[in-house]
């Protein structure tokens, strides 16, 4: 396995369409919290393509923008500007009522919380999103996602009778159901043990090669990340690094390398900052040297 772009490349911002094998991609992307001095910036112009048929990984210190990044590609949360477009549909200009029924219908998510109702059975659980949207359950798919998590034999039992990879798991498989156009996963793994992470990260991978799912994740974790086929690093809101078939070391190679480069743009930044500051300063100087004369 082998790393195909430097992670402390940054990325190019370009307004081209995306290529065919994209499922969903953002140009431009960005998003501010609150304005003037105290603007946070937590996207800073992002272009990025998340490709059809693969598991990408998105990874990144607290504060890169990395949940930020997810949640405006799902409709959870709005752009500032930037142009948003999923299974072909431009996510970014929807209302409420459309993103609704985009999230309902074509989007699947998985959140660390399993967020399973206690009452219902694991099957009733996995039917669940089709039980609301009045749809008819497709029994072989329905039975491939079984199979491929694993849980035949859970089928009847409530969520306080599974594991917490279990759990997870059934929380993945509802997710996967609908037959979603993406799945957006926000820390899987979050709350599980390694054992149990292993159980669920392997599902998600063998969904992608066997029903064909396309899975965004969002993960902190490079062991998680080494299932991904790709892994994206952001620092600072932007995209600053790519790795193909990652492994655990290669992650942690190149989650370095981004945090020195985001160090390095910060360094850069303060002394440009410095420097305004100070021609600002003598600039002031020499105005009221003049007018004293």
């Amino acid at each position: 396995m082998s790393s195909t772009a430097s992670p402390t490349t940054p990325a190019t911002t370009t307004s081209t369409p995306a290529p065919p094998s994209a499922i969903a991609y953002a140009r431009e992307l960005r998003k501010t919290y609150g304005d003037g001095d105290t603007a946070v910036h937590a996207l800073a112009g992002v272009d990025v393509e998340f490709r059809r048929g693969e598991l990408t990984a998105i990874m990144g210190p607290s504060g890169s923008g990395k949940s930020t990044l997810m949640h405006c590609m799902a409709g959870l949360d709005r752009p500032t500007s930037g142009t948003v477009v999923v299974d072909g549909d431009e996510v970014s200009r929807m209302n409420e009522r459309r993103l609704t029924k985009l999230r309902r219908t074509r989007l699947g998510f998985v959140f660390q919380a399993f967020n399973l109702v206690p009452t219902l059975t694991a099957l009733e659980n996995i039917t669940l999103p089709l039980d609301i949207a009045r749809r008819p359950v497709d029994r072989a798919h329905l039975d491939a996602v079984v199979a491929a998590v694993g849980l035949q034999d859970r089928l009847h039992h409530k969520p306080s009778e599974l594991s917490g990879g279990q759990q997870q798991r059934v929380a993945c498989a509802r997710a996967l159901v609908s037959r979603p156009a993406v799945v957006f996963a926000d820390e899987p793994t979050g709350n599980l043990d390694s054992a149990s992470s292993a159980e669920v990260l392997g599902f998600l991978r063998r969904s992608v090669t066997e029903l064909g799912q396309t899975i965004v994740m969002v993960t902190h974790d490079p062991t998680a990340a080494s299932y991904a086929h790709r892994v994206l690093f952001l620092a600072d809101g932007l995209l600053v690094g790519e790795l193909l078939d990652p492994t655990p070391a290669s992650v942690l190679d190149a989650l370095a390398a981004a945090a020195q480069s985001a160090a390095d743009r910060s360094a850069v930044s303060r002394s440009t900052a410095a420097q305004h500051t100070a021609a600002q300063h003598t600039a002031a100087q020499h105005s009221a040297a003049r007018s004293g004369r």
